[in-house]
């Protein structure tokens, strides 16, 4: 479905939760490069897919961020990410899950929906099929950020001194995201992850689950969520965001409606950004904060951290 009369555009995700203070300022320069280099590739006339990959794959090398270098650690001390990307056009999908030292998570997850044969590959298994697109695993110490080592110890710890709570991993807002729309009127999403803080080897989280933490059609918009990725699940939420969208609502109306299930209904924490197919874009949480920005091919970008209920970023742009 194109829609030729559309400016391109690109919003961006950092995570949500609770970002500290001192690191507001990393993380919308970080946002802010992201979409400019998204909106590089759109001016260029790249398509949707290519510009969300290219912002998240800023994101993924800046380790203020929870993925790719900023990647947290499991419970064994490894780093797995999972990634997905989807293309609104046809509703191609490609995703990794819990698979090791992948240095590019989104690279990887491209490749595996240009391939086709598959929509996740998840685990050790994945590289033999890595392998096949050109890709290998990278050595640990790429990823493993100072931060990341900090965030261990301190889990490690606090287990040390007794019983504690399922991980939530508040203090370290985790997934980057970014979801565009092309000079064509079509749109796309890309997200990844590094998970929580001290997961369970193997867990796979909100991310590279269609629907979940992903999705986008033509028909309605794209959607890159952020938060509790077990809860996110629970409530499908990108599919709820992209399907108040198809039924007529507005990106800012359909993002702020997604962040309210997810509340409502198992009394999740997170964020949503989206695009629909009318070249408007929105960003929403219900978290303490989350890293965002925006902007459009030849206006300006924006970049915050804290959204008020029924915020409109559309509005500045």
């Amino acid at each position: 479905m194109s829609r030729p009369d559309v400016s391109p555009i690109l919003v961006v995700h950092g995570g949500a939760g609770r970002f500290s203070p001192d690191r507001w300022d990393a993380a919308r320069a970080g946002c802010r490069a992201a979409v400019e280099a998204g909106l590089a590739v759109l001016a260029a006339g790249g398509s949707a897919v290519d510009a969300s990959c290219a912002a998240v794959r800023v994101l993924e090398d800046d380790p203020t961020f929870n993925a790719g270098v900023g990647a947290v650690l499991s419970r064994a001390g490894t780093i797995e990410v999972d990634a997905a990307v989807m293309d609104g056009r046809d509703l191609r999908f490609g995703a990794i899950g819990a698979v090791a030292n992948a240095r590019r998570p989104i690279d990887f997850a491209r490749a595996v929906m240009d391939d086709g044969e598959h929509a996740l590959v998840c685990g050790e298994a994945a590289w033999a099929f890595g392998r096949e697109l050109g890709f290998a695993p990278c050595d640990p110490s790429e990823m493993i950020s100072a931060r990341a080592r900090e965030r261990f110890a301190l889990e490690q710890e606090k287990r040390a001194r007794g019983p504690v709570a399922p991980v939530t991993d508040p203090e370290d807002p985790g997934t980057v995201g970014a979801c565009a729309v092309d000079a064509a009127g079509h749109v796309a999403a890309a997200t990844s992850t590094g998970g929580i803080t001290y997961k369970r080897p193997g867990r796979v989280g909100d991310t590279p689950l269609c629907g979940c933490g992903t999705y986008a059609d033509d028909e309605g918009g794209a959607a890159s969520a952020t938060g509790h990725g077990e809860s996110i699940i629970r409530v499908t939420m990108a599919r709820v965001c992209v399907d108040a969208m198809r039924a007529g609502g507005s990106a800012n109306a359909a993002a702020w409606a997604s962040v309210h299930e997810l509340a409502r209904r198992v009394g999740g924490e997170g964020g949503m950004i989206c695009c629909d197919r009318d070249g408007r874009v929105a960003a929403a949480h219900n978290s303490p904060s989350m890293a965002w920005a925006a902007g459009r091919v030849g206006g300006q970008v924006i970049a915050d951290m804290v959204l008020e209920p029924g915020d409109d970023i559309g509005l500045r742009l």
